[in-house]
């Protein structure tokens, strides 16, 4: 099982280049689904989570090749509509299969998601949906048993917004009889990228970034020909690196307005942003500022960020409330940061973090993606070697990470 070893206490400097959003690209990649022929994505991170998704979407008898950051989908012919617990449970997204195979194929079976440690991510959402669409849906054994001879389009409110329960009824949507009215929709831009890409499969869909979406059924989508969004929560980590280490950066082939809420309370905690079309210019004070932040669905501050935003204010001054609204579990990085020196205490959905001079290396261990971040921008602080455990976390949403920070001068090396 491979580690990270960072000997930290350098200051970043230099350029780096953000990949392709790990969150756009899975629900695109099985938007493929929904059509027959040769599909084309572009801008790919060659991630753990997308292999994953190629070996599901292989298994259901699709050609999948990744190289140079392009994926190949053969969609011809379905074998399969099983979504086997084996390929699935190490990653939540396999479930976005559901809603295209259903559409495509009148039926799916598809096993309950796993993914990541970080709370109750129920899918009642998605099946209330499908079934409001026309679709007869039954759990047995842990699967998703789904059928429809004909989807058809429907009035759908979600009693709280959810990503994949959009992206997975907008895709069964594309191809139903009449109109669907997702109403509560998630708004994150990856939400919007998916429906660019369904549009220029030939779907019709108005509203994608907003929360009403409307989606007129088609009979037919053409393959994909995309180009995936650069990813937004990878490039905020480098914001955090650099602020973290007083760093001077150039983040390269990022998308700013995907991350005003970030960038917001960036500048509040003292780093200096200058905002270049598709290029940020980072520089990270002396001594951070500490400030409070509440996550929340897009615009909001993404949960996504704040593990990492905490690894900040662990060595900023003062002391800040970091309060988690989306998932319940998502704390579970203190306990390792604590072991860094961090003054670091939890109260229900709330933790208090007050700054103290600065962090030791220590050996710690990732428990989810974005901890696994977390950990890689406090070693980059902290005085001395922090050796982090279990990156594989980390390999399922960052690309080569420890490339692009070499590349900005940490000493940071991957441990076979």
């Amino acid at each position: 099982m491979d580690k990270i070893e960072i000997t930290g206490g350098i200051r970043l400097h230099g350029e780096v280049t953000i990949s392709g959003a790990k969150n756009a690209v899975l629900p695109i990649m099985t938007a493929a689904i929904l059509s027959s022929g040769e599909n084309i994505i572009k801008n790919v991170p060659n991630l753990r989570d997308v292999m994953t998704m190629g070996k599901l979407l292989a298994h259901l008898g699709f050609g999948f090749h990744l190289e140079d950051n392009q994926v190949l989908l053969q969609t011809q012919k379905v074998t399969s509509i099983e979504a086997p617990y084996d390929f699935v449970k190490t990653m939540r997204a396999s479930v976005l299969v559901l809603g295209p195979l259903l559409a495509r194929s009148g039926k799916a079976r598809v096993s309950l998601p796993g993914g990541c440690a970080i709370g109750a991510r129920p899918i009642n959402l998605h099946i209330k949906g499908l079934e409001k669409m026309g679709a007869k849906i039954t759990l047995s054994e842990g699967y998703i048993e789904a059928t429809a001879k004909q989807l058809k389009g429907a009035a759908i409110y979600f009693d709280i917004p959810t990503v994949t329960g959009t992206e997975n009824l907008m895709m069964a949507a594309a191809l139903a009889k009449g109109t669907t009215l997702i109403e509560n929709a998630a708004c994150e831009p990856e939400v919007v990228d998916l429906a660019n890409a369904l549009i220029s499969m030939g779907a019709d869909i108005q509203g994608a970034g907003t929360s009403i979406i409307k989606i007129t059924g088609v009979n037919k989508l053409r393959p994909l020909d995309y180009t995936v969004i650069p990813d937004r929560i990878e490039t905020a980590t480098f914001i955090a690196a650099a602020a973290i280490t007083h760093g001077d950066i150039k983040i390269n082939k990022c998308r700013p307005e995907h991350l005003e809420a970030v960038i917001n309370k960036m500048k509040e905690a003292g780093v200096k942003i200058t905002q270049k079309n598709d290029k940020l210019i980072i520089k990270g004070p002396e001594r951070l500022s500490s400030i409070d932040i509440k996550t929340m669905p897009h615009p909001g501050f993404p949960t996504d960020m704040q593990a990492q935003f905490m690894a900040m204010m662990a060595i900023a001054d003062g002391t800040s409330l970091i309060t988690e609204n989306i998932f319940e579990n998502r704390f579970m990085h203190i306990a390792e940061l604590k072991r860094m020196g961090a003054d670091l205490q939890v109260e229900g959905s709330t933790a208090t973090v007050k700054g103290v001079k600065t962090l030791t290396g220590a050996p710690v261990m990732a428990t989810d993606l974005r901890a696994s971040a977390s950990l890689v921008v406090a070693a980059l602080a902290a005085q001395g070697i922090t050796v982090i455990d279990r990156v594989y976390h980390l390999d399922r949403g960052y690309e080569r990470i420890e490339n692009k920070l070499s590349l900005l001068g940490a000493k940071i090396r991957r441990i076979k």
